[in-house]
């Protein structure tokens, strides 16, 4: 699918320096070592083709819901008339993650918005915010990714309650930008990244804002309680459109045949992610 051109600028914001290599879960907090990454959507086992999208008559901002393994949020599955999706946007506040049941070792989440990963998922253009809590010390990071490569850090700093702004943004198939601005700290960086392998170029089948259980390595984490998640501001441009969640899918993060989290839609640019465990 062609995209549509776009002008934006390739150089990095103000306060943006080179990012590196993320580190895996527990190696993130000690030596960030391994790799860590996300992986397209992935429907829980039980789901069937049939009942993979069900219809919500009780939302009047969204058409269906679905679950996933690893994914909780909104996706607009289907691109507009005018064209395919070429840049996602939201706000949304870093949480106070807490360890969810017994365990005592490291637990954590990533918020983001991004194109691509759930109908068409031979790539993910993606930026947000991690959060871990291990033995009580939270730590947190920005980053961005083009799926199936790895994500990357950026050089600033997240805190439980900051207020971040994502974005990323398609300037063809093949190259995009993302950009994180923590409005409560003032820094704000920005990347331009180039599809690793000429089989991950993007088609704009998919808006995405999500809450996800991401991998560290070959491993999915142990998912945090990360409390409630809000997405403000969130809406996505598609040729010379912009819209909101309005007809997107809800999806709600299922493990082991229980669900863990609950989407809230409020208006057609903003709605919540719970963890309900």
């Amino acid at each position: 699918m062609k995209f549509l051109a776009s002008i934006l600028t390739t150089t990095c914001l103000a306060g943006s320096v080179l990012a590196a290599p993320r580190g895996g879960l527990a190696e993130r907090i000690q030596a960030r070592s391994a790799a860590r990454g996300s992986r397209p959507f992935q429907p829980h086992s039980s789901e069937t083709d049939s009942n993979h999208r069900e219809a919500v008559a009780s939302s009047p901002n969204t058409s269906h819901i679905t679950y996933s393994s690893n994914w909780a949020g909104i996706v607009r599955e289907e691109p507009l008339s005018s064209g395919p999706y070429t840049a996602v946007s939201a706000t949304f506040q870093v949480p106070q993650p807490t360890a969810a049941g017994n365990s005592r070792g490291t637990q954590a989440g990533s918020a983001w918005v991004g194109i691509d990963g759930d109908t068409y998922n031979a790539a993910i253009l993606q930026t947000g915010v991690d959060f871990y809590v291990q033995n009580g010390k939270v730590t947190g990071d920005a980053w961005y990714e083009w799926y199936p490569d790895y994500a990357y850090d950026f050089d600033l700093s997240v805190s439980p309650g900051d207020t971040i702004v994502a974005k990323v943004q398609a300037l063809s198939p093949s190259q995009g930008v993302a950009t994180i601005e923590n409005k409560s700290t003032g820094q704000k960086a920005s990347q331009t990244i180039t599809a690793p392998e000429a089989t991950a170029t993007l088609a704009g089948e998919n808006a995405d804002w999500i809450v996800e259980d991401f991998q560290a390595g070959d491993e999915q984490v142990a998912l945090t309680d990360f409390g409630t998640v809000t997405f403000t501001g969130a809406g996505a441009k598609a040729g010379g459109q912009t819209v909101g969640v309005q007809d997107g899918t809800i999806i709600k993060l299922k493990q082991n045949d229980q669900v863990l989290t609950e989407v809230d839609v409020q208006s057609d640019t903003k709605f919540s992610v719970t963890y309900t465990g």
